[in-house]
């Protein structure tokens, strides 16, 4: 009776591990400015993979790292920000061999579809004349990448301390998309993709290249996250099918 209560055991474990392995499933913690094109990924890759599951969970990269830092089950995660990603380096909370750099981004100025304000000379000042008694949408500087960026261009064109008190701080760059999209706020900045992803809103302005660091979006594997299906995941999101998907989307690619 016992051999045959082990057998029984044996064999119901074997079903659960099957089970698992024939329903893989990936947790992708991911920054809020890829929302639409790793959804799109993500269903070009299925077709390769039907038996696979992915689940994404997109935020600011600041808050998802502190996230990951103190355990959130992740397995890959894909920053804004280099910032980011070398913070959970040097936690060794990622698998440092799996870092790559997908992509490059812009910033832009936006301001809703329906405005009259139709270009933006970002080396004058006179521009903030159109905040009035409004703000202007960014993401949060002091933990949002985009805002960050933002802070950075600011600066270089000599206008950070006139607008830093006109700011509509937002939680994420998608937030502060949002808020020029329903009208709250006159103008934003947000990274080129996040405007090419609305229909709600216009560019108005380019920020040059060098008036903040390059936007670089790292991802990695978690660490304790290696395995056969994070791997290739990670391998298809720099393949030349996701190259396609992250160019058509506004994305810029090596």
């Amino acid at each position: 009776m016992l051999r045959i209560k082990n057998r029984l055991v044996s064999t119901l474990a074997i079903c659960v591990l099957m089970s698992f392995s024939a329903h893989a499933k990936l947790t992708v913690f991911a920054a809020a400015s890829m929302t639409n094109v790793l959804e799109q990924v993500k269903a070009s890759y299925l077709k390769l993979h039907p038996k696979e599951e992915i689940d994404f969970s997109f935020a600011s990269s600041s808050v998802l790292a502190r996230q990951i830092s103190q355990g959130a089950p992740a397995d890959i995660f894909i920053s804004a920000s280099q910032k980011w990603m070398d913070f959970l380096a040097k936690q060794n909370a990622i698998e440092l061999k799996t870092r790559v750099n997908l992509v490059q981004n812009t910033l832009v100025m936006i301001a809703p579809k329906n405005s009259k304000i139709e270009s933006v000379k970002l080396e004058n000042p006179q521009w903030q004349a159109n905040l009035k008694e409004s703000y202007l949408a960014v993401g949060d500087p002091a933990h949002v990448p985009a805002g960050k960026y933002a802070q950075q261009a600011l600066t270089s064109l000599n206008q950070w301390q006139a607008v830093q008190e006109k700011l509509a701080r937002a939680n994420n760059v998608r937030a502060a998309l949002a808020l020029v999209e329903q009208g709250e706020a006159p103008l934003g900045i947000v990274y080129g993709t996040d405007a090419t992803a609305s229909q709600k809103v216009k560019v108005v302005a380019i920020f040059p290249a060098n008036s903040h660091a390059p936007i670089e979006y790292p991802a990695t594997i978690v660490a304790g996250h290696h395995n056969q299906e994070s791997q290739t995941f990670l391998d298809y999101l720099t393949s030349d099918e996701a190259k396609q998907i992250f160019i058509q989307a506004g994305f810029a690619v090596k």
